[in-house]
């Protein structure tokens, strides 16, 4: 069987959507053993035409010249991720516009196509809710990561079909050997000047939650989660640039894959994350994370798997209160291996519901 995976790269720069890629291909392996995978995102090459392109993408679907759709009736499965969260308009219609294109392509050659665990919405315009509804209409199967998500299909008329988890919980786990104590992922996006949160008030969260934290006789070690590359949305130079500001070195670690950092985060004995696959790689892991959330994908989703340690950067009054309160209590691995059971027995319900398709 040969599936195509839409808008995940498995070389990406960025672990998560490293990971998004690497757990939807280990849900496929598992209700479909020995797929063969192809990844398609922007920039990959691998499609006969520009996938990114909306105008790209609509001449191709009236001139068919490219060869866009003969090439997609090649697969046996279409698996759209929309790269985790971009099912929505808070990145503009442009990026809707585009996936959702190539999700009515795929509709027309009639091959299945799956949406995969996701974050569905917000949809705040008009057109982004009829491109939304209409692509959420044609898929054969519909899967959301979290109640929020599932919530905004209901709403434009399409009850998802199954409600999991992320797919991170899919990947097998390295063994867990604690031989760090804090490891402290600090984001390059959230350094930089950004929408999501006020880029000086999150330098300052990082620079006081380090310095409470050594005070406290912890000791801290400082993770990239993107690696180190020349895109601008790149933990590294963040976290260089925030090293260089403390009295003593801490130690930074920069992983080189996906199975690099999943073994950093299983060495921790508690993860502060500022992605959400940082601290999703950890609870899949058997590690405790404390999400340092800027957007609403956070809690939804951490919440329907029963882990509440997570504080949203744009609404706390004092984040680092709340990381040192979110620490406090002797039940973080308990709570952690509670999370990790009914993560893995619900995703273990999305494969059930991927194997049950006709293809």
């Amino acid at each position: 069987m040969r599936a195509l995976v839409l808008w995940a790269d498995d070389n990406s720069s960025n672990l998560g959507v490293r990971a998004l890629a690497a757990g939807t291909a280990a849900l496929v392996q598992r209700a479909y053993p020995g797929t063969e995978m192809t990844f398609l995102a922007y920039g990959s090459g691998v499609a006969p035409v520009r996938v990114g392109d909306p105008k790209v993408l609509a001449k191709e679907m009236v001139t068919n010249r490219g060869g866009l759709r003969d090439w997609l009736r090649g697969f046996d499965l279409v698996l759209d991720t929309r790269a985790g969260d971009s099912f929505a308009d808070i990145y503009g219609l442009n990026r809707l516009f585009a996936q959702s294109l190539l999700a009515e392509e795929v509709h027309r050659t009639k091959v299945p196509l799956v949406m995969t665990p996701q974050t569905i919405g917000p949809f705040s315009g008009r057109r982004a809710k009829l491109i939304a509804r209409r692509n959420l209409h044609t898929a054969t199967l519909v899967m959301a990561r979290d109640q929020t998500s599932a919530e905004h299909s209901r709403a434009l008329g399409r009850p998802v079909d199954h409600l999991t988890t992320d797919v991170v919980f899919a990947l097998p786990a390295p063994e867990r050997v604690v031989t760090r104590d804090v490891v402290f992922n600090v984001s390059g996006l959230l350094w930089e000047p950004s929408p999501h949160v006020d880029h000086l008030a999150y330098r300052k969260t990082v620079t006081d939650l380090y310095a409470r934290l050594v005070a406290a006789g912890r000791t801290v070690t400082l993770l990239a989660h993107v690696l180190d590359s020349p895109v601008a949305d790149n933990d590294v130079p963040a976290i260089r640039s925030f090293a260089s500001s403390l009295d003593t070195e801490p130690e930074i670690l920069v992983p080189t894959s996906l199975t690099d950092v999943r073994e950093m985060v299983a060495s921790a004995a508690v993860v502060i994350g500022s992605r959400m696959h940082a601290c999703l790689n950890a609870l899949s892991v058997g590690t405790p994370a404390i999400a340092l959330a800027y957007s609403r994908k956070f809690a939804p989703l951490l919440a329907d798997i029963g882990w509440s340690r997570s504080i949203d950067l744009r609404t706390a009054p004092d984040p680092v209160d709340e990381v040192e309160a979110a620490l406090a209590g002797g039940t973080l691995d308990e709570e952690c291996a509670a999370t990790l059971a009914q993560a893995r027995g619900t995703i273990a319900g999305a494969e059930g519901r991927l194997r049950e398709l006709t293809l």
